[in-house]
């Protein structure tokens, strides 16, 4: 009986998991994916910040950037103040925020500071509603729908690995 409790449960986040990448191809627009990659190519410096669990895919993105080119940061709120770690940010930068529900309001502040300051501002989030979608100049959307208290962080980090592999491929 246990075991197909497990069973059931495992193909749950899985079913999950693959309604969210199917409703993430239906809404994610291939113009705004595009726009995206050439932000990203014409990038100066280019900063990378996404908090609590969206931190991980931050690091993902950061790691294979990084990579790729010179200018790169990772905004990791380590000195609990995220201005600090971009107060050099200006015109022909690019920051690239990462949140979804329970949206990070340090992630958006950071995102309406860039923007401010004249950089150029990509939001990878759940929604067109989503308050980051609002301040930025292009907009990912992927699901994140969640079967439980965790976060399915699936399509997001597949839109991600689409992003590198389009950016590397034209660089």
């Amino acid at each position: 009986m246990e075991q197909t409790d497990r069973r059931q449960g495992v193909g749950t986040v899985l079913k999950n998991d693959l309604q969210n990448l199917r409703k993430t191809m239906d809404e994610l627009r291939p113009q705004d994916f595009d726009m995206a990659v050439e932000c990203i190519l014409s990038a100066r410096r280019l900063y990378i910040m996404g908090l609590r669990s969206s931190a991980p895919l931050a690091m993902f993105l950061y790691h294979y950037l990084h990579q790729i080119f010179d200018e790169v940061v990772l905004v990791q709120n380590l000195t609990g103040d995220v201005f600090e770690e971009i107060d050099r940010i200006q015109k022909g930068d690019v920051l690239f925020g990462i949140s979804f529900p329970r949206y990070s309001k340090r992630t958006l502040s950071a995102m309406k500071y860039a923007r401010d300051r004249g950089a150029r501002v990509i939001a990878l989030t759940d929604s067109q509603l989503s308050p980051l979608a609002r301040v930025a100049d292009h907009v990912l959307l992927a699901r994140s729908d969640m079967a439980s208290f965790v976060d399915s962080l699936v399509a997001p980090l597949s839109v991600i690995n689409a992003l590198i592999v389009a950016v590397g491929m034209r660089r």
